[in-house]
């Protein structure tokens, strides 16, 4: 018995022996793929919704392709809603997903409007050991010469890639920033959902 115990012992040292030998290569192979993911989308939208000869609404259609592909939207969306996901009915949910992809490409749209040359660059990527998510930390160069700005991605695995769950700048993360402001539009009206639909279709038809 005392032999058996032994054995089992040694076999168990063995396998965690490995795993600890194991997890920081494997730990630093998703941070270098994670990275790689961010540069690459970076690089994709970049050439791809500041082209000169790009309509309006092939542009927009570019944008929603990347951000479906790239963005794990549904679960950002039902996050960002938090509690108020429960009491949401069927219909209202998939309203308010519509409208959050809605809002979410129009509000970046813009933004690449007033693209003038700045470029991304990764400094460092971390994954966390627990979630098995990968933060991915970059600065966006401007061509002014002004400061750089801090943008973290965090990245879960998706299979043979990834896909964004939250993008924090300056150390603020949006997808807290839009949760509390939604929450604080659903307590403006009187606890109900439809309040904040309301103000999702006015943004997004603006």
């Amino acid at each position: 018995m005392a032999t058996k115990t032994r054995s089992l012992t040694a076999c168990i040292v063995v396998l965690v022996a490995l795993f600890a030998w194991n997890s920081p290569a494997y730990s630093t192979e998703k941070a270098t793929q994670a990275s790689k993911f961010i540069e690459g989308l970076a690089g994709e939208a970049v050439n791809a919704l500041t082209a000169p000869d790009v309509s309006a609404e092939q542009r927009e259609q570019l944008f929603k392709t990347l951000l479906n592909k790239n963005f794990a939207v549904t679960t950002i969306g039902q996050w960002v809603l938090g509690r108020y996901w429960a009491k949401a009915t069927a219909e209202q949910r998939r309203e308010y997903l519509r409208l959050f992809e809605e809002m979410i490409v129009v509000t970046y749209l813009n933004r690449f409007k007033r693209y003038s040359g700045e470029s991304l660059v990764v400094t460092r990527a971390l994954v966390d050991d627990q979630s098995g998510d990968a933060m991915v930390f970059s600065q966006i160069k401007r061509p002014s010469g002004s400061a750089p700005l801090d943008i973290a991605w965090r990245v879960r695995p998706k299979g043979d890639s990834f896909k964004i769950v939250d993008v924090s700048v300056e150390g603020v993360s949006m997808s807290q920033t839009q949760r509390t402001e939604f929450s604080s539009v659903i307590r403006r009206n009187g606890g109900q959902i439809e309040g904040l639909l309301a103000e999702m279709r006015q943004k997004v038809n603006g």
